[in-house]
């Protein structure tokens, strides 16, 4: 077979299952919005703003989640992580004020925190085709992403905003009675001969490799925040020469967001059989190329351009996950995972406050994705940093 059968272990499943809802969870907001801002007679440039809390915890709690997965067990919080996200959801669709929308984002974004540190250092375990299977379960997270403006914009027209927070909520909460039920533990020891045998080293020039990661998670927790967060909003404003049905305009960003993800898969294996540094190389210029365009066009020639940018930009998310994976110890990964994806999302979640600004102050969202189009030239920066792949690794003292 091709592809082996450990690939697509019974193991990953959850996780991959966990991923997509994490950030479908995450994004209906994005979609629901401007309909909610309608609904409470305020603007989107201000309504907006009842979601920052939650993006900036999204990041901001996952080193406790890391402390408390570490100090109890992974499986719980991961276990907790359903429930929690679903039930804020619920709540979400049944406010009745702005302040009760804000809380019940910001427990959403809580709650969410979980997943990355706690689903991902899960992942790790088994070190097999671990590219791949980091692109694969990418996917999976950005099906979610691509689901979300899909299914939020046709549950705002079967009924109403409440609605597409309250169903999707009520799906997580089925998701987390199946985790008790199948009593899946994804900790579970890997079997002799899968790779784990470096788990207890730290690679040579980590420090450097760490270093690099830093500016790599800058620019992708910021240019990934941007594009999955206004790329639907921006459709209904530069596609009108196509549609301006909310439903449309939400099915041509999630089928951007389900094309372009795959651009992981192809990004993992390659990172199993080359170096990284050319790999970031190619990413970092395709994202400056492919986001510029997308600010200076409109209607069928944005699609395209979007579409490019948003596989580069996807493409890029296994790479940081791999690095991590081959420098720092199973010991202590959760750990760095945690400080990464603080460090990812939190930068993420200033894409809001900004947007805001420059919307109030009088500029257009096309001026953002300008902006947006220097940030990769940090990717570029880190893969120059990056040292190669060590087969030497310096033993963590005890």
């Amino acid at each position: 077979m091709a592809l082996n059968q450990r690939i697509f272990n019974s193991r990953d499943m959850p996780l991959n299952i966990s991923h997509f809802l994490d950030h479908f969870i995450m994004l209906i907001f994005a979609k629901a919005a401007f309909d909610s801002a309608v609904f409470f007679g305020i603007s989107y440039a201000q309504i907006i703003l009842y979601g920052t809390v939650g993006l900036i915890l999204f990041g901001a709690a996952a080193p406790v989640a890391s402390i408390l997965a570490e100090r109890y067990s992974r499986r719980l919080l991961l276990i907790i992580f359903p429930f929690g996200v679903g039930l804020s959801s619920i709540f979400a669709g049944a406010s009745q004020n702005l302040m009760q929308l804000g809380v019940c984002l910001s427990f959403i974004g809580l709650f969410a925190s979980i997943y990355h540190p706690v689903g991902i250092a899960m992942l790790m375990k088994n070190k097999v085709n671990l590219g791949f299977r980091l692109g694969l379960n990418g996917v999976w997270g950005n099906m979610g992403v691509a689901a979300a403006p899909l299914i939020t914009g046709f549950l705002i027209l079967l009924g109403d905003w409440r609605l597409a927070f309250i169903l999707p909520g009520s799906a997580c909460l089925v998701f987390g009675f199946w985790l008790i039920y199948s009593k899946y533990n994804g900790e579970i020891s890997s079997t002799k001969g899968e790779g784990e045998g470096d788990v207890e080293a730290f690679s040579q020039g980590w420090e450097r490799a760490m270093l690099s990661l830093v500016l790599i998670t800058v620019a992708g927790g910021f240019t990934f925040g941007a594009l999955t967060f206004l790329i639907p909003r921006y459709f209904e404003i530069y596609l009108s020469g196509i549609s301006e049905n909310i439903a449309v305009t939400g099915l041509l960003a999630a089928s951007i967001y389900a094309v372009a993800s795959f651009s992981q898969i192809i990004s993992g294996w390659i990172i199993d059989r080359k170096e990284y540094k050319g790999v970031l190389l190619f990413i970092g210029f395709g994202q400056i190329v492919f986001i510029y365009f997308a600010a200076q066009t409109e209607n069928f020639a944005l699609l395209l351009a979007m579409l490019f940018g948003m596989a580069f930009v996807f493409g890029q998310i296994p790479i940081g996950d791999a690095i991590l994976s081959a420098h720092i110890p199973d010991k202590y990964r959760s750990q760095f995972l945690s400080v990464k994806f603080l460090l990812n999302l939190c930068i993420g979640a200033m894409i809001l406050p900004l947007t805001s600004i420059l919307l109030t102050v009088g500029y257009h969202l096309n001026f953002l994705f300008l902006l947006l189009s220097v940030v990769p030239v940090l990717v570029i920066i880190g893969a120059f940093i990056l040292p190669v792949k060590t087969t030497n690794p310096i033993k963590v003292n005890s």
